[in-house]
């Protein structure tokens, strides 16, 4: 604090003492003169007064910026976003682990429950048709990335009496480029691709089991930019039929994709070739089909076993639109079998398909395959789930080059209900139309049968 003195308050102080001074004047000279003295003495501290109390205000106007900036306010600096974990848990259907390096870790797998009825042409004796059920698909595995754009899956199907290895591989993605080793589908087509967690019936289309599509151990590459997709590779055998020391079978498979999307309509348009060597062996064949259903092993169309096989070649076409909740599919395929000194059969098949939710809600589709749909209104958030209503037609020739294996029509209708995310019940219904059949109805070769599947499913 600065005490400021102020000259005029010091002479009335003075003044004031020297009150009596008139009575001094009127006494003697002598007071006159003292008089006289101390009054200058009291102007000269008046000056020296005023000069001090000019020095104090200097220094106070120059101590006064500093004053304010040591008692101003100190800002206080916003707090600092919390680091990102170095470990983070999210949930997809289970469980996924990933770290901020790069690994992560996820379980996977599903559970299909299945029943089914097939009609018994009159004529023929039972072969187990009627009623049945079976767990369709029972997978658990494992899947996730490694540091420096690696990923891995392995998977195992515990349905039949022995545990199948379905995925086994490796992957690297850099950019548009993903490379795979290992055990995986070899692009037959867009519906073989597609997880059986999303197709629209229960069963694939006729052809794609017909003609063996299966996973195989291979290498392959994609290139993915844009509306363009690219896929091809080098295969041999299943993992299952590798422990052969003779196997020395192998494929060259491929195929190519443009899916642009027109406004709000995604399309797709593809075509995949294969070309198949059974190495130094000649090999016997065989193509047959089951009725839509996988809960019976009658086959009504069947080319029984042929022999002379060296070589298989089979080209496939594939059309897809998904508009809103309307989606439609057509595909085609063509199996010809090279046979050493006989003619070479060419088989067909062909499916076409379209598909409406009833609910607002729309098919999944990502890089040249359907995918898993997002139920808009989950029965856990009070809604109904998604409902789905599709039908089919199915075309599937065995007859060629004096193999005659029948020749099946199937009109089909499913009914498809997602109550939530990851859980399906389908129900399907068929009726098979057949000529040429490979079991005989009494005398007759030519009939139908009317087929009837259900399904309960999770997937995670």
């Amino acid at each position: 604090m600065t005490l400021r003195i102020s000259g005029h308050v010091a002479a009335l102080a003075l003044a004031a003492a020297l009150m009596p001074q008139s009575a001094w004047a009127q006494s003697s000279p002598e007071s006159m003169s003292e008089l006289a003295a101390m009054r200058a003495e009291l102007e000269a501290l008046k000056r020296q007064v005023s000069v001090l109390e000019q020095r104090l205000s200097a220094v106070d106007e120059a101590e006064s910026p500093k004053v304010m900036a040591q008692t101003a306010p100190v800002p206080v600096s916003a707090p600092a976003a919390p680091a990102k974990p170095e470990t983070e848990i999210n949930f997809k259907g289970a469980p996924e682990i990933k770290t901020a390096s790069g690994w992560s870790f996820k379980p996977r797998g599903r559970m299909l429950f299945d029943a089914g009825t097939v009609s018994t042409p009159q004529g023929i004796t039972d072969k187990g048709l009627g009623f049945a059920s079976e767990a369709r698909r029972m997978r658990l595995g494992v899947e996730g990335s490694i540091p420096g754009g690696f990923g891995y899956k392995f998977e195992v199907d515990f349905a039949a009496a022995d545990a199948e290895i379905t995925d086994a591989f490796l992957s690297y993605k850099d950019k548009e480029l993903l490379l795979t080793a290992g055990q995986h589908n070899n692009f037959q087509s867009l519906e073989e691709l597609s997880s059986s967690n999303d197709t629209s019936f229960i069963e694939r289309a006729a052809f794609t089991d017909a003609f063996g599509f299966a996973r195989r151990v291979g290498v392959s590459a994609e290139w993915h930019k844009g509306d363009i997709l690219v896929q091809g590779g080098v295969f041999s055998d299943a993992i299952s039929a590798l422990n052969n020391d003779e196997n020395d079978t192998y494929s060259l498979d491929g195929r190519v994709v443009y899916a642009p999307k027109l406004g709000k309509t995604q399309l797709h348009l593809g075509a995949s070739a294969h070309w198949r060597d059974e190495g130094d062996s000649v090999i016997s064949a065989r193509y047959r089909q089951r009725p839509l259903v996988h809960t019976t092993d009658t086959r009504f169309i069947d080319t029984g076993v042929f022999g002379n096989v060296h070589q298989t070649s089979s080209w496939g076409l594939e059309g897809a639109a998904i508009s809103g909740r309307f989606h439609v599919a057509a595909e085609s395929h063509w199996q010809q079998v090279s046979r050493a000194g006989v003619a070479d059969p060419t088989f067909f098949g062909a499916a076409i398909e379209a598909g409406v939710y009833l609910t607002d809600d729309t098919r999944g589709y990502r890089d040249g395959m359907f995918k898993s749909m997002k139920v808009k209104n989950p029965v856990s958030k009070g809604g109904i789930g998604a409902i789905q209503l599709n039908v089919r037609y199915d075309r599937l020739d065995l007859n060629s080059a004096g193999i005659i294996g029948g020749t099946q029509d199937g009109y089909m209708a499913s009914l498809i209900w997602t109550p939530i995310d990851y859980v399906r019940f389908l129900i399907n219904y068929g009726h098979l139309s057949y000529e040429d059949a490979a079991l005989i109805a009494g005398s007759d070769r030519d009939y139908s049968v009317d087929v009837l599947g259900m399904r309960a499913q999770i997937s995670f």
